[in-house]
């Protein structure tokens, strides 16, 4: 009796494990279906592909066609394509960042008289992140301090307007325009924004050309126009370059109210509580103000955000 009853136990075990086992396989052959292939052999092997990147024949910017009829040209064209695609979750935080503070520079842009392409020159140069380069250069359009200053932004200790981006934006497109006029091309001005109207200046006369796409100008320069390209043509274009994500995905800026001010602040963390918020989101809104005081002496006007 024993002996037939330990039979049976044995024989209900072998027929769960027969079970498990076959559920796993199941799993495992769903879980890796598209991605198993059979080489000659007969034997399977596990794939991963990365794809080589076909390169757009009718590239642009701000109306100038880019010169892919160049080596050299396409090849940075394809490296800064490769670059930024493969580079998944960057480029992601890009779509996200553009709907939140593209809604804020096109239209300045627009009002300027400034190509609407440039505002991926401002994607290339900050991620739109409010960053400091080892030169110094600030805020979303990286502006080096002279720079600011020269185009109308406030910049120091206290206040230090490269980090305001609407006065910010219509500095950079005052900067822009000026180099339009002096180089001739939206192209090259955008290269000036990168290595300064003196320097692409000075290269084009002495190689003798008139055009960015002829300039040897120095590697960081070389790749400049054609990160922006690409920039333009992965944002345009995200389910062409594999990139799915839904509205809610995507980052907006909160509402706010406007706040004037013609005196000092002596406490911004006290001026905060006043409006019922605090510091923090305080500064989150209005990143120009970089102490926890206004000073003010000269009764000039300011608009502060305050949180909703």
């Amino acid at each position: 009796m024993n002996r037939s009853y330990r039979l049976i136990v044995l024989a209900a075990i072998v027929i769960i494990s027969v079970f498990f086992i076959n559920a796993e396989n199941s799993v495992n052959n769903t879980e890796t279906e598209g991605q198993v292939s059979v080489d000659s052999s007969g034997n399977n092997e596990y794939t991963y592909k990365i794809k080589a990147l076909k390169i757009p024949e009718n590239l642009s910017f701000a109306g100038e066609k880019v010169e892919l009829d160049k080596t050299d040209i396409k090849e940075r064209i394809d490296r800064e394509l490769l670059v930024n695609t493969y580079w998944q979750s960057n480029a992601l935080l890009w779509f996200k960042r553009t709907h939140k503070y593209f809604p804020v520079i096109e239209p300045i842009l627009k009002e300027k008289g400034v190509p609407d392409d440039f505002k991926y020159l401002s994607v290339i140069e900050s991620d739109l992140r409010n960053v400091t380069s080892p030169a110094g250069a600030k805020g979303m359009w990286q502006m080096l301090a002279d720079a600011g200053r020269e185009n109308g932004l406030e910049i120091n200790d206290n206040v230090d307007e490269r980090y305001h981006l609407e006065k910010a934006t219509r500095a950079a497109c005052d900067y822009l325009i000026d180099a339009k006029e002096r180089l001739g091309s939206w192209t090259l001005a955008a290269a000036a924004y990168h290595a300064g109207n003196y320097g692409i200046e000075k290269r084009l006369t002495e190689q003798m050309v008139d055009n960015y796409y002829d300039v040897l100008a120095g590697e960081n320069t070389e790749r400049y126009i054609p990160r922006i390209v690409a920039a333009k043509e992965i944002l345009t274009h995200p389910e062409k370059y594999g990139f799915v994500f839904d509205k809610d995905d995507l980052y907006e800026i909160g509402p706010t109210y406007t706040v004037t001010v013609d005196t000092a602040i002596t406490n911004i963390a006290s001026f905060a509580i006043q409006f019922k918020t605090n510091y923090k989101d305080l500064k989150i809104y209005n990143p120009w103000l970089r102490e926890n005081k206004l000073n003010n002496k000269s009764r000039k006007l300011y608009e502060i955000e305050i949180p909703k």
